[in-house]
């Protein structure tokens, strides 16, 4: 099991859906986030992507230096980058972080944005070209190492001789990341990419998702890997959890929601229409009837697009929860948290002593400053305790 935090380039808060207790998302604060999660012991960050998000090639190349050993998954986007471009910048960005790039595939579903950006294609011509955009970045890269080029005359895309001349550190490529809920995303998924990525569904759900790629994969001769992106909303205790849940979105008004709704709605995206049902696009405003299973609440994404479910819990549950998951065969799991900072440090000193984490070479333990911890670190004997309290 790796365990993945999230750089909130698009704002970060104590609240969804206001800007009361809004942080201001600079270098400083994202460097607090990344050196937390470097020095925590998550595997890496998922930096996200969008003309609301600060650009993540050059957020995750100012982090470099202020990190250590943290991945940094980052996205390529067909009709903006080009594959050659693509390759240059991932090979670079590899060699220069000592091969912690992540690259992820995103194929856009949001059409108002896609316009925005000069892409106006359809949503089938969306994954033909994304196919097409990751089979030569792949090839390009893959030949880099002994010098070899490429050709390709596809439908959307094309290049003569394309040469990468420094190649990555990773071999054969940087892994590539990937996720969508149509049939389309699917087949590219089974033929192309290294992990598969879905957001939290219901584990029922997310076990079907995972059959039909995997039986794709198969026919393929291929054998990917498996994420799932989630919030996590942990306590001490479950009733402390639900009411942090409760108060995450305890300044969201009706017209928000209202708003929110409908611009997720004109999305094409079949994994936004999925978490949309699983709140009844907003319909659904009691915790009753957003916990839609276990433990996993759907109030995220009353006004967030995207991921829009979190785990509420206890340690215990929270951590049993994402057993459940990886039993279904995930591998990677990508979390977050209001304000992330904080629940960088709740999640990793809550849960991770719970799970079995692959664990990174060279992660150095945790040794606290004394027998009883900060409070009697300096005190003589244990019996000293109860005159000081």
């Amino acid at each position: 099991m790796q365990v993945f935090w999230f750089l909130p380039t698009h704002g970060d808060s104590r609240y969804l859906g206001t800007t009361e207790g809004a942080r201001a998302v600079d270098l400083d604060y994202l460097q607090q986030i990344a050196g937390a999660a470097d020095s925590l012991g998550y595997e890496g960050v998922l930096i996200p992507t969008g003309r609301s998000c600060e650009d993540p090639w050059v957020i995750a190349s100012s982090l470099i230096g202020a990190t250590r050993r943290l991945k940094f998954l980052v996205a390529v986007r067909p009709g903006l980058h080009q594959p050659s471009l693509a390759a240059r910048m991932a090979a670079t960005f590899d060699r220069l972080s000592g091969g912690r790039v992540l690259v992820n595939l995103v194929t856009g579903g949001d059409q108002a944005e896609l316009e925005g950006d000069g892409v106006f294609q359809d949503h089938a011509s969306r994954y033909e070209q994304s196919a097409e955009f990751i089979r030569i970045w792949r090839e390009i890269i893959a030949r880099s190492h002994d010098g070899g080029s490429f050709d390709f005359e596809g439908k959307h895309l094309s290049v003569k001789g394309a040469k990468l001349l420094f190649p990555p550190t990773q071999k054969p490529h940087p892994p590539v990341w990937f996720g969508g809920s149509s049939a389309a995303a699917h087949e590219l998924a089974a033929e192309q990419v290294d992990a598969y990525l879905t957001w939290g569904e219901p584990p029922a759900e997310v076990a079907k998702k995972i059959a039909d790629v995997r039986q794709r994969a198969e026919r393929k001769g291929r054998a990917p890997k498996f994420g799932i992106r989630l919030h996590v909303i942990v306590r001490d205790t479950e009733d402390e959890a639900w009411r942090a849940a409760e108060s995450l979105i305890s300044r969201v008004d009706d017209a928000t929601v209202a708003r929110a709704q409908a611009a997720f709605a004109r999305m094409d995206s079949e994994g936004q229409r999925r978490m949309a049902a699983l709140h009844a696009g907003g319909v659904r405003r009691t915790r009753e009837e957003l916990e839609i299973s276990p433990n996993l609440w759907a109030g995220v994404g009353l006004v967030r697009g995207g991921a829009g479910t979190a785990l509420v819990g206890d340690a215990k549950t929270v951590a049993a929860r994402i057993e459940e998951y990886a039993a279904l065969g995930i591998d990677n799991f990508i979390l977050s948290g209001y304000p992330h900072l904080e629940e960088s440090y709740r999640f990793a000193e809550l849960v991770f002593p719970l799970l079995p984490r692959k664990q990174r070479p060279g992660l150095p333990g945790q040794v606290l400053s004394g027998p009883f911890g900060e409070v009697v670190a300096n005190l003589d004997a244990p019996s000293r305790l109860a005159s000081q309290s």
